[in-house]
């Protein structure tokens, strides 16, 4: 610790001053005293100076000691201040991040929650759906069970049907075979016509067909020719059979279609048959029935030729040779 003292200024008589510098903790602390008349500072410090040396330090040990307490309170005071800006910062900013984390957070909820809910609409919408088609597929499939034991049912009906025709036509051929024999041990059953049909058909085409019946004395199958022909008064037309020759034993079906020339109207229709030594010659008047209402628009729709055993003549005899 220093003490100073300032000196006389002589070129200034009328005031003079006093100062004392001191330093505390290397800081320099000016204290400026009153000013007194000239003179007075010089004796009162030559008269007390012993006194005023301990006044002095005394007053500069309080006033250190004041201005460190003040600078610690300051100095507290600060980092307090500090604390609670820091502190008061960060609770604003937990505040603040609270706050949007917030609302991000409920926004980002509501999202999701809609699109929850978007989602479970869209999946039961689906669900239904697929309930629907479930439905749909289980009649079908009900349906189709249904069908199929109808089909088995109806299948087992034409087996059984099936095996009895089997029989029965088993049957028949061995009857037939009896008959066959038998006739043909009494000496066989001449060429003969059993049944005769035509029929119109669209396009001016007609349809023929005619039963013939033969059995030899050794029982064997013999070859037959057949001729068909158209008549009118003055003209005649062939008609071309296919086949033309037959090989018969028994019974023998006779089918075919043609088309009648343009313009040519037949009155008679003639059948010759020629087996052997056998011929038959068969005339028929050529008639037209009643018309047809169920006629097929074009020879294409037509099915094919019908072979069934003709039940009773649509051609009336003329005449019948036999040779």
């Amino acid at each position: 610790m220093r003490v100073k003292t300032a000196s006389h200024l002589h070129s200034q008589p009328s005031r003079s001053s006093c100062q004392v510098v001191v330093l505390v903790d290397s800081k320099q602390i000016l204290e400026q005293v009153d000013r007194v008349p000239n003179g007075l500072c010089h004796s009162s410090f030559d008269r007390d100076s012993s006194n005023s040396h301990s006044i002095y330090a005394d007053n500069i040990h309080a006033d250190s000691a004041q201005l460190g307490a003040h600078q610690k309170g300051a100095t507290t005071g600060l980092l307090v201040l500090f604390v609670v800006t820091v502190l008061v910062t960060i609770v604003v900013g937990l505040l603040f991040g609270y706050k949007l984390g917030h609302q991000h957070g409920y926004h980002s909820l509501e999202a999701e929650t809609r699109q929850t809910l978007d989602n479970s609409t869209q999946a039961l919408e689906e669900l239904e759906s697929l309930r629907l088609k479930n439905k749909v597929l289980s009649n079908k499939a009900a349906t189709a069970k249904q069908e199929l034991a109808i089909s088995l049912t109806t299948l087992d009906d034409l087996r059984q049907n099936q095996q009895a025709l089997d029989i029965e036509n088993k049957q028949v051929s061995q009857l037939n075979e009896l008959y066959t024999q038998t006739i043909s041990e009494q000496g066989g059953m001449p060429l003969q016509v059993l049944g005769a049909k035509i029929e119109p058909l669209p396009e001016n085409a007609f349809e023929y067909g005619f039963d013939v019946a033969m059995l030899s004395q050794d029982g064997q199958a013999k070859s037959m020719t057949a001729t068909l022909t158209l008549l009118d008064d003055d003209n005649l037309v062939e008609v071309p059979l296919e086949p033309a020759r037959y090989s018969i034993n028994g019974i023998e079906r006779i089918r075919g279609r043609f088309v009648m020339p343009e313009g040519f109207k037949p009155l008679q229709m003639k059948l010759v048959l020629e087996s052997g030594n056998e011929q038959v010659e068969q005339l028929y008047d050529w008639e037209l029935g009643d018309m047809v209402d169920s006629m097929p628009l074009s020879l294409l729709d037509l099915p094919e030729v019908d072979q069934s055993p003709i039940t009773g003549d649509t051609l009336t005899n003329t005449k019948k040779d036999n040779s």
